[in-house]
């Protein structure tokens, strides 16, 4: 049957950076990604998490390689996408999804450390990735960039603020670079996961996260990391060619609760 559609909806053969991908979200756009053919470069500050994801998806027959790196860092930045060009011979889609979260209170001793620490990893990692990345996803001329956000980007939680400030700053930088960059063909789009079953929340008490969900969700429960990851595939396809400066929420409804 011959197909009435033109747009492409595989990321086959594309090669894709996916930083934070040791764990939670990041391992499930990592798994997903090379499920759709991707050849995937798997990064993390977690040397033994990387290790086991890369074995994990060549163990399934896909393709990918890991690099341990800390996204703080400009000159791992610079590096490590210079190794990934190196040894896939490309790179066209780029997942900025590493983060960390460092609670404390705006009069805390450890405020300070908390601000700092979490804006290098959380908001200036971002961009020096795409920094790094941006010649090549210009010769492209199709790049995607996602950008991994949080709900708290879109409103705020007490005793949160690092973290909070840091993911208003990723709403504002894919903003800012979508207008930028729309132009000489890559696109930046942004999802903000809510609460999902992560490293993150491991923490916290199913009893708890059972209540929050019930009271704060529409669809009554936490995500799955794969459930984010299918948006994130969903903004790279070649086919969201039109797709450009989105802000997506993937929080089952919370931000649109209002009781």
């Amino acid at each position: 049957m011959t197909r009435l559609t033109t747009l492409d909806r595989s990321i086959a053969g594309r090669v894709a950076l996916v930083t934070g991908a040791a764990s939670g979200m990041g391992r499930a756009t990592a798994h997903l990604f090379a499920d759709e053919g991707a050849r995937v470069a798997v990064a993390d500050v977690n040397a033994a998490g990387v290790e086991k994801v890369v074995e994990e998806i060549r163990s399934a027959g896909g393709d990918a390689r890991g690099w341990t790196f800390d996204v703080s860092d400009a000159a791992d930045c610079e590096a490590v996408v210079a190794g990934i060009v190196q040894h896939f011979g490309a790179l066209q889609i780029l997942v900025n999804n590493a983060g960390i979260s460092m609670g404390s209170p705006i009069d805390g001793p450890q405020y300070e450390e908390s601000w700092a620490r979490t804006l290098e990893v959380n908001l200036s990692g971002q961009q020096r990735l795409i920094r790094a990345a941006l010649p090549h996803l210009l010769s492209d001329g199709a790049g995607r960039i996602v950008n991994i956000a949080s709900t708290e980007g879109l409103g705020a939680s007490a005793f949160a603020s690092p973290y909070t400030a840091a993911k208003h700053g990723v709403i504002g930088l894919t903003r800012g670079l979508a207008v930028e960059l729309g132009s000489r063909g890559v696109t930046v789009n942004c999802i903000c996961p809510g609460p999902i079953h992560t490293g993150m929340t491991a923490s916290i008490p199913d009893a708890a996260k059972t209540k929050f969900a019930r009271r704060r969700v529409p669809l009554r429960r936490y995500g799955d990391p794969e459930e984010v990851a299918q948006i994130t595939l969903s903004l790279v396809l070649p086919a969201a060619s039109y797709l450009n400066a989105a802000v997506i929420p993937v929080d089952g409804g919370m931000t649109a609760q209002n009781t």
